[in-house]
């Protein structure tokens, strides 16, 4: 992790202060209540968030934790700017945009590795192999959403022209794609992309995915924030908060424990079917932990920063961020 003179003459003394205090304030302060917003629904990519708060890993530290469901409406970053939410769940975009317009918020750590948007086609089609292939596809986005940014990036990178494809706005109802109206839909790969590859599948339908990455567009998206505020008052309490967090994460990620992360989850996602939602599990653990010795929540400043410019040359933002200047990242505490 890379941070410039500014960020950590202000980090510092708060990890220090953090750590010095640590051990006398769980046991002086008794319980600590907080309230954590998710950026969405609860169902198996925030296995993890879920497990946490069931399996008793915040009350260990003296923490009463609410995990929230988020929507559109439940904004993280808004919240803790308002004071509703100790911490949140935000994507990069969301926090680059709140950055642009003033907004205190700083990012703990990253939970995607690799980002879950991508798109997904039929294999009756032409494997998309280097970006000039999506000339002539009828592409779904989700006009101001960030798999819209990442597409036009994706364009502008490839040399192709709006003409050279289609791009048609989508919403939550997959009947477009089913119906072969449009070619290439955007998807979460760990959740709505498990769910349409099974039913394609149950069809007879083979499926690919198209993941950005593997064409140079790294776009940041699942982290966990808080504000300044949080850190510059009450250090120890982002301490415990993330440390919990962050081991409950690693727990439910591991193979070993699939079963009983699955039993939880299901306690807040009764509408999936046990396979789907194995398979979801399954499909989340690549992204959040692609590589046993990836520590989760490792921050990948060089795709922060990717991010700030993809947004920059978008005009989604105003002026340069500095990203790096609100990164803090798990190992700092």
């Amino acid at each position: 992790m890379i941070f410039n003179g500014r960020h950590r003459q202000w980090l510092a003394p708060l990890v220090a202060l953090g750590i010095f205090f640590f051990a006398a304030s769980v046991q002086a302060a008794g319980t600590i209540h907080l309230n954590y917003r998710l950026k969405w629904l609860f169902n198996t990519s925030v296995a993890g968030d879920i497990f946490a708060a069931d399996q008793g890993y915040f009350t260990a530290v003296g923490l009463e934790v609410r995990v929230k469901e988020g929507s559109p409406e439940k904004n993280a970053i808004k919240e803790l700017e308002l004071g509703y939410a100790d911490f949140g769940v935000a994507s990069a975009d969301q926090v680059i945009r709140a950055l642009d317009k003033g907004a205190d918020v700083v990012v703990l750590a990253q939970l995607f590795q690799v980002n879950p948007m991508q798109w997904i086609y039929r294999a009756d089609q032409s494997v998309i192999k280097q970006l000039s292939d999506l000339k002539g596809r009828h592409i779904g986005i989700t006009f101001g959403g960030n798999d819209e940014t990442i597409m036009k990036t994706l364009l502008a990178k490839s040399g192709l022209a709006s003409q050279d494809v289609r791009l048609s706005g989508v919403r939550f109802d997959f009947t477009p794609f089913l119906k072969k109206q449009v070619d290439v839909w955007p998807v979460y790969l760990n959740s709505q992309g498990v769910i349409l590859q099974d039913k394609l599948s149950r069809e007879g339908e083979a499926v690919y995915f198209f993941n950005p990455s593997d064409f140079g567009v790294n776009f940041v998206a699942n982290s966990i924030v808080t504000s300044g505020k949080m850190i510059r008052n009450h250090p120890d309490r982002v301490k415990r908060f993330l440390g919990a967090l962050l081991d409950a994460w690693e727990a439910a990620m591991d193979p070993a424990n699939e079963a009983a992360v699955l039993g939880v989850v299901k306690k807040k996602d009764k509408g999936t079917r046990d396979d789907i939602r194995q398979k979801q599990l399954t499909a989340t653990r690549k992204l959040i932990k692609p590589d046993r010795t990836v520590q989760i929540g490792r921050m990948d400043l060089a795709d922060w920063k990717q991010t700030e410019t993809i947004m920059l040359n978008e005009k989604q933002i105003k002026a340069p961020v500095n990203i790096e200047s609100r990164l803090i990242g798990p190992e700092h505490f």
